[in-house]
C-alpha cells in the first residue's frame, strides 16, 4: 500500500503493478489544497474494484464520520474507510461493516487495542509500527502479537501495518 494523496505519484506506482492499494488522510489532501472526497475520487477511478483505497473520516462522534464515509463510498466499491481507533471510531466501525463497508482502523497501538478492533468488525487494522519504536518499544513484536492472535481467533481481519520507517521493518 502506498501512502499519499499525490496523484501524480500514485499514478506512477499503480503503474508497476506493485501496490495493492493507497492509504491517505484529509490532512494530507488538505495541505495540497485538494477537497478529500474529489481526491479519493480521482485515486480510486486508478483501480480496480477488488484493490482497497483507504479514505480516513474525520470526527468527534461516530455520526460525523458515519457521515464523511458516505460521501466517500458513494463514488466506488473499492473505498475503505479508515476510522481511528477510539469509542467512536469503533461503533462507526461496527455500523460500517454490518452494511458490507471495508473498515481500516487506525492508531493501533497495543495487542488489546487489535483486538478491540477485529470485535468491531475491521477489515484490517493498522498499528503504528514506527511511532511504537519511537517509544523504545518492539513494533515489529507488535505486528507477530497481534498475528499471533488474529491466527488463533480473528481470521477476517488483515493487519496492515503503518509507520513503517526501513526497508528492515517490511521485511
Amino acid at each position: 500500500f502506498l501512502d499519499t494523496s499525490d496523484i501524480n505519484e500514485i499514478k506512477e506506482v499503480a503503474e508497476w503493478g506493485l501496490i495493492d492499494g493507497v492509504t491517505t488522510n484529509p490532512s494530507l489532501m488538505r495541505k495540497q489544497g485538494q477537497d478529500p472526497v474529489e481526491v479519493i475520487k480521482r485515486i480510486s477511478d486508478l483501480f480496480p474494484e477488488d484493490a482497497s483505497i483507504s479514505a480516513e473520516v474525520v470526527g468527534g462522534h461516530h455520526e460525523e464520520m458515519l457521515d464523511a464515509a458516505e460521501a466517500y463510498t458513494a463514488h466506488s466499491r473499492n473505498i475503505t474507510i479508515k476510522v481511528p481507533l477510539t469509542m467512536e471510531g469503533l461503533k462507526a466501525c461496527r455500523y460500517l461493516t454490518t452494511k458490507g463497508t471495508t473498515v481500516n482502523v487506525t492508531l493501533i497501538f497495543s495487542p488489546a487495542q487489535a483486538i478491540l478492533a477485529a470485535k468491531a468488525g475491521a477489515t484490517y487494522v493498522s498499528p503504528f509500527v514506527g511511532r511504537v519504536e519511537d517509544q523504545s518499544f518492539d513494533g515489529i513484536g507488535l505486528i507477530k502479537s497481534i498475528d499471533e492472535i488474529y491466527e488463533r481467533c480473528y481470521t477476517k481481519t488483515s493487519i496492515l501495518a503503518a509507520s513503517i520507517r526501513s526497508v528492515k521493518q517490511v521485511i
